[in-house]
């Protein structure tokens, strides 16, 4: 039935040799995943013997000492060993996926894409290699149907002259959408008005855009994020096919 419609769009063939290259993201990908598993067990586990603590590396690591250091009638001998378990397990995951961002760093270095798409707010360099590496942008027509393809326009139900517009479609590459809504999600925590106080030395931090401030002024933080995003994809998009560098809007 696809073959009889000549308006779809045919899915480009990757070579050996891009498969090969972007392997290494699917790889940390899966032992992110993997991580996240093992503490969230080590930590449930740890509750069910009434031991909590903060969320992040500190807190797993605060928690595993208090695990091993309690005493048996608080913490039973046979849970000790399988929550230390989870945690030798989660810091083999953590070893591996440090020499796995070491390699993936040597490749965003040496990949032209990847550099000048790090340049822009809220795309680091693991962002920037997986869009460099899994995308050919030359197979979009507009960088609305690229923000398209990754699920970050409305849904359209539109007919007879009426436009319906749904909620987001998120269709498309899933975690290339994470990346660019996560990264929105990071810009718009430093979004503030910048206001200059006497002997106040300069910031690095670029302004953030009178556009993006105005946004967050009328929506919920976590609609300007996928708002963001979408924006942010239609740039990068502009940057592949073009291939220009990040010019950044002036501030108001």
């Amino acid at each position: 039935m696809a073959a009889a419609q000549p308006s779809i769009a045919s899915v480009p063939v990757k070579s050996a040799e891009q498969q090969a290259a972007a392997m290494l993201l699917s790889v940390r990908e899966l032992l992110v995943r993997q991580r996240t598993q093992l503490v969230n067990a080590l930590r449930g586990h740890a509750a069910e013997m009434g031991v909590v603590a903060p969320l992040g590396a500190k807190g797993v690591a605060e928690l595993r000492a208090e695990i091993a250091t309690a005493d048996d009638a608080t913490v039973p001998a046979a849970a000790k060993q399988a929550i230390a378990l989870l945690g030798r397990e989660a810091e083999r995951i953590e070893l591996r996926l440090r020499a796995i961002d070491v390699r993936l760093m040597q490749q965003h270095k040496a990949n032209p894409v990847s550099r000048r798409l790090a340049g822009i707010p809220g795309v680091g360099p693991i962002g920037a290699l997986s869009f460099a590496l899994r995308v050919d942008a030359r197979q979009f027509k507009s960088a609305r149907h690229f923000a398209a393809w990754l699920g970050l326009v409305p849904r359209e139900c539109s007919t007879a002259g009426r436009q319906r517009l749904g909620g987001i479609s998120r269709a498309g590459d899933e975690r290339l959408r994470q990346l660019l809504v996560l990264g929105a999600t990071a810009v718009i925590q430093h979004a503030k008005p910048r206001v200059a106080s006497a002997g106040e030395p300069p910031t690095r931090r670029p302004a953030p855009s009178p556009w993006l401030l105005n946004l967050l002024s009328r929506k919920p933080r976590k609609l300007a994020a996928v708002a963001l995003a979408n924006k942010t994809a239609r740039i990068v998009w502009a940057m592949m096919t073009r291939g220009e560098a990040y010019r950044p809007q002036p501030a108001a």
